[in-house]
């Protein structure tokens, strides 16, 4: 289990607050106005909404497991979902084809300027490497599991291809081979800390949301069509991208199990992306063809928030700045994340001072 994080705004606190059992009720009645005009890409509803996902993961220490059905948690969690999942429409294109969608994720972009995997195989540094590696951690420590969700929403073709592909990034009944674990040992060779959720407290919004993407997706049956969009546009996208990376990791000396990791998505993944696209997803759109603009919608919105984490990273390499948030001084893993005044609403939760080429562990 994970310590719960410090909070970076009103509704990270209330939540926060509320796991710990403090004395702050959460937004309801009139209040949760709050939540409607919540930015919908801020670090405050995105660390809100991953702790209350994490609830359906591994937990937090020292809150009880029955706190997932909480029914006051799960209202203020539809609140959020819905904010962020209008964002996500109002950024992705409306109504088109799934077979557009994902054929164009087959061609490679020209301009290579706004990608991270580009960057870091060619002039990428080690300090970014770790970086990334550590932010993408809350992702690849839970790789696969929230797309094991959709299974049961599935049948015949569909799902039997997604119990195959999963089956893989399981570690085809082998432990040692279970691409979390792969990746967990990437992060030792980086010298980084492997402890599931270790980085929480310094990932920005971002990287939240790319997690907290999967985990929307995930949970709800009526976006399954989304979720299997989701997962192809990752499967498609993946062996290019890990070509680079692997590169990255060769090239900077980071280790042989960081550049495995990424080799080994080279060739699992270009298989994965056959099974994807003609039998997931022709499956499920021969089941259910009204989930079609479903699809495209999954795969747009997962090309928007990946965009948006590769304009953060870049932007700060760029700069010569960490692109991860500074643990604060004066707050610690469990702390309900008070700014120093007392009220959330005076701290500029998202402008934390930036750290330079260091990454404590």
């Amino acid at each position: 289990m994970t310590t719960l994080p410090p909070a970076r705004g009103p509704l990270s606190h209330a939540v926060v607050s509320a796991l710990r059992g403090g004395p702050e009720t959460l937004p309801s009645g009139e209040s949760r106005a709050e939540v409607r005009a919540a930015d919908p890409w801020g670090d405050d509803l995105h660390l809100a909404l991953y702790v209350l996902y994490e609830l359906h993961y591994r937990g937090f220490d020292a809150v009880a497991d029955d706190r997932e059905w909480d029914p006051e948690l799960l209202a203020l969690r539809g609140e959020l979902e819905a904010v962020f999942l209008d964002a996500l429409r109002a950024g992705t294109p409306d109504g088109r084809a799934a077979a557009r969608a994902l054929d164009e994720l087959l061609v490679e972009p020209v301009d290579h300027t706004g990608s991270v995997s580009h960057h870091l195989a060619v002039e990428g540094e080690l300090w970014q490497v770790r970086e990334y590696a550590a932010l993408r951690s809350l992702y690849h420590l839970k790789e696969a599991d929230p797309h094991l969700w959709v299974v049961p929403r599935l049948r015949g073709r569909a799902k039997a291809a997604m119990v195959a592909v999963e089956y893989d990034e399981f570690g085809a009944g082998r432990p040692e081979r279970i691409h979390a674990r792969l990746f967990a040992d990437l992060m030792s060779d980086l010298g980084l800390d492997n402890t599931y959720g270790h980085y929480l407290d310094r990932a920005p919004a971002p990287a939240l949301a790319a997690v907290n993407l999967m985990s929307l997706f995930g949970l709800h049956r009526a976006l399954r069509g989304a979720l299997v969009g989701h997962f192809a546009a990752v499967e498609i996208t993946s062996p290019p991208g890990s070509r680079r990376l692997a590169a990255a990791m060769r090239r900077l000396g980071a280790g042989a199990a960081a550049e495995h990791f990424y080799a080994e998505h080279v060739e699992a993944d270009a298989v994965h992306e056959q099974v994807v696209r003609h039998q997931l997803v022709t499956g499920l759109l021969t089941d259910e063809p009204h989930l079609d603009a479903d699809v495209a919608f999954g795969a747009d919105a997962t090309g928007l928030v990946e965009e948006r984490l590769a304009r953060h990273l870049l932007a700060a390499w760029n700069g010569e700045r960490s692109a991860l948030l500074p643990r604060v001084d004066g707050l610690t893993h469990g702390s309900t994340g008070s700014p120093p005044d007392g009220s959330p609403d005076s701290h500029n939760w998202a402008r934390w001072a930036p750290l330079r080429r260091t990454l404590p562990m």
